[in-house]
């Protein structure tokens, strides 16, 4: 299944890319479940993401790899590739994008590719995590923000 989502923000793109840090890892996180970030090793290719998630009940680990990454004169993108997933996830596949729009603004763009071990499961799945990606773009606007 795929989700793709498109938020515009007022910042240059070169200027977005330096705001893609642990910070605003952090602030992305949705409420439910609670996130504890145990690596973050940046956007390149060969860094490393580990978090651990709290369902209250019992916790999942996932570990994303950043498989590739490019920056040129008119946009910067990486990607995240699920190495170890939560039990409902048997693939995981986000394509960081920021477009550059203008000097004062840029694109930043959510591009997720998922499969879960049942083929029900991912329409199932589709709501949720389109919502959880839907919970960025507010928190997008305001970070990068001039």
């Amino acid at each position: 299944m795929r989700i793709k989502l498109r938020t515009k923000v007022n910042s240059h793109f070169l200027e977005v890319k330096e705001g893609f840090t642990e910070k605003l890892f952090l602030k992305l996180n949705p409420p439910f479940p609670p996130v504890k970030l145990l690596e973050f090793g940046g956007c390149e290719k060969g860094d490393r993401v580990a978090l651990s998630l709290n369902f209250f009940l019992f916790q999942q680990e996932w570990i994303s790899n950043i498989t590739f990454d490019r920056t040129t004169d008119s946009v910067f993108e990486f990607i995240d590739q699920g190495h170890t997933l939560p039990f409902f996830l048997s693939g995981w596949k986000h394509h960081h994008i920021v477009e550059y729009a203008s000097e004062t603004s840029a694109f930043v763009i959510d591009d997720i590719q998922y499969k879960t071990p049942f083929l029900l499961m991912d329409y199932l799945m589709y709501p949720i995590l389109y919502l959880q990606f839907f919970y960025r773009k507010p928190i997008y606007k305001k970070f990068f923000r001039n």
